[in-house]
């Protein structure tokens, strides 16, 4: 029988899909249609420490193999994410909960890390220094070492729990970045975040979506994944959480194959808001196919 359960940053976990951040709401919204307790965990919606209505409309583009967003992290803001957001999710899921911080300001990460320190449903931070939809924060973070780790420290100082930081693959060297959270404190690495792109309509002559660029993501930046998750993998002695552009079983495997403990899964879930579940249930005749008898095994053959 498959062995589908792996650790991350030492939580165990079913099965190493986790739907990544933006694409998966609080979750309840998700346990509508399915028990949402046999994911591995979630990432919840990115939160800031103020709320945030996002971007100006239109602000999603369809492309070949993807679509390109740029949200601009709308979210409630952190206070009505404990007082609202996790109390709803309890009803429906008994698992720790991945929380996805985003911030203007080192100050602004940290003040939400340390708010939503006190929920116990919250088993991991995922500190995303690499949104390329806001002006003034995200990836600005994201894109040199110094920066990168200056938020590292900032959130490790305001909580014990394991510490995921998303990273940017709009970068020139991604496994100093990483190296340099690590330095840190970090407790594990999440990457990557969706590309910068861009589409024109034709007949407007004008950009599709009105903050004109936004983050590309789908099937097309899978192979750019794999070999960022590669290279951080090989250079870090923390644990990577792999994603961009997985939508299969296989992909799953190849992610890990390539050095990731566990695997989000991102705009599929747009495609298919089952995309996860299908996941977990092809995984075990993916592994016999492919003669993988355990997950764990694959991470320390790679390690």
């Amino acid at each position: 029988m498959a062995e589908l359960n792996v650790s991350l940053c030492g939580i165990s976990l079913d099965n190493p899909i986790i739907p990544a951040s933006g694409t998966f709401g609080f979750g309840y919204e998700f346990a509508e249609l399915y028990d949402i307790n046999i994911l591995g965990t979630f990432s919840f919606k990115g939160t800031t420490r103020d709320p945030r209505f996002g971007n100006p409309t239109p602000r999603i583009a369809e492309c070949t193999a993807g679509m390109i967003n740029a949200v601009g992290l709308q979210n409630p803001g952190v206070e009505q994410v404990i007082e609202r957001e996790l109390p709803k999710l309890k009803t429906c899921f008994s698992k720790k909960v991945m929380a996805n911080v985003s911030g203007f300001s080192v100050e602004d990460y940290a003040y939400a890390v340390e708010k939503l320190d006190m929920c116990d449903q919250i088993g991991w931070f995922e500190v995303n220094v690499s949104c390329p939809n806001v002006h003034g924060g995200g990836m600005s973070f994201g894109t040199s070492p110094e920066a990168a780790a200056e938020v590292t420290r900032a959130v490790r100082a305001v909580t014990k729990k394991p510490i995921l930081i998303k990273l940017s693959p709009n970068v020139s060297d991604i496994v100093s970045i990483a190296k340099a959270c690590e330095d840190a404190g970090a407790d594990g690495i999440s990457l990557i975040n969706t590309l910068l792109g861009m589409r024109i309509d034709l007949k407007t002559k004008k950009p599709v979506i009105a903050n004109k660029m936004g983050g590309f993501s789908g099937p097309a930046i899978f192979p750019v994944a794999v070999r960022m998750v590669y290279q951080v993998a090989h250079a870090v002695n923390i644990p990577v959480v792999g994603m961009g552009g997985v939508a299969s079983a296989e992909d799953v495997l190849e992610m890990m194959l390539a050095g990731a403990t566990a695997v989000e899964v991102g705009a599929a879930n747009l495609v298919d808001p089952y995309a996860c579940k299908k996941i977990i249930e092809e995984l075990p005749a993916a592994m016999a196919k492919y003669g993988i008898a355990s997950l764990e095994e694959i991470i320390k053959g790679v390690k």
